[in-house]
């Protein structure tokens, strides 16, 4: 019963960004769950490529007093219940493709299943919320400033303090819980200390808007740079006990 335009806009956004950050499921074809699952999100968007303020409202009926998004608490919790701070190579290690899209199709019916094991799953699936966000966490008129201040740590910091309140809080959620990994005491088990923390995480936070090549790689080592920044000095008491 929708007009083909809203089908159509639907698509061509879509397409936008697969021309930009390629297929997600390599040449593996979809299921029916996944297809049936993509067309009733034209109607009720995921919360996967939403905005952060969509998928606020979105939880607004089912989780009315939440701070921050559901879907960003829920995975990190249980990327922490399952040990992932004790996981060698927590999130450079991909978790199995099909276990990762068969969860993110239940997250996305606000169901977090009891039997995952691998910690790798949730922590692949945190890491694809955060770079397919609409708009990245570090929205696009802050990065010119994050990465003019990716040696200066005081400067770094001041940048959190400018971002609009949800961003900045989603953000310091994220460094809290890379601070957990970035421990002496989980690095010997993980071997993820915080250069490797924050060289598989930038990209999620931070996006490069050049084509230029040479740009991209220089921005890129400046980009890990100021993350490495924030896990080390930015004070992530006031998301204590936040949901």
């Amino acid at each position: 019963g929708l007009p083909i335009s809203t089908y159509a806009k639907y698509c061509y956004r879509k397409l936008q960004k697969v021309a930009v950050t390629g297929g997600k499921k390599g040449l593996r074809k979809p299921t029916v769950e996944e297809i049936m699952h993509a067309r009733n999100a034209i109607v009720t968007p995921s919360l996967f490529g939403s905005s952060l303020e969509e998928i606020m409202v979105r939880q607004q009926d089912m989780y009315p007093g939440n701070k921050l998004p559901w879907v960003q608490t829920q995975l990190s919790q249980q990327v922490l219940a399952l040990g992932g701070e004790q996981t060698e190579g927590i999130f450079r290690v991909p978790g199995d493709i099909d276990e990762v899209n068969a969860l993110k199709l239940q997250v996305d019916q606000w169901r977090i299943p009891s039997s995952l094991s691998d910690p790798n799953i949730p922590a692949s699936l945190l890491k694809l919320w955060y770079r397919e966000l609409e708009e990245p966490v570090i929205p696009q008129q802050f990065y010119k400033e994050c990465i003019s201040n990716y040696e200066n740590p005081d400067a770094a910091v001041a940048v959190v303090q400018l971002l609009p309140e949800l961003n900045r809080l989603v953000l310091c959620y994220l460094i809290h819980f890379l601070q957990i990994f970035a421990q002496p005491s989980n690095v010997g088990r993980t071997k993820m200390d915080v250069n490797n923390l924050a060289m598989v995480m930038a990209p999620n936070c931070l996006r490069c808007q050049s084509d230029d090549p040479r740009v991209i790689f220089e921005n890129t080592r400046k980009e890990m740079s100021f993350l490495r920044m924030l896990i080390v000095h930015l004070d992530t008491s006031c998301i204590q006990g936040l949901v």
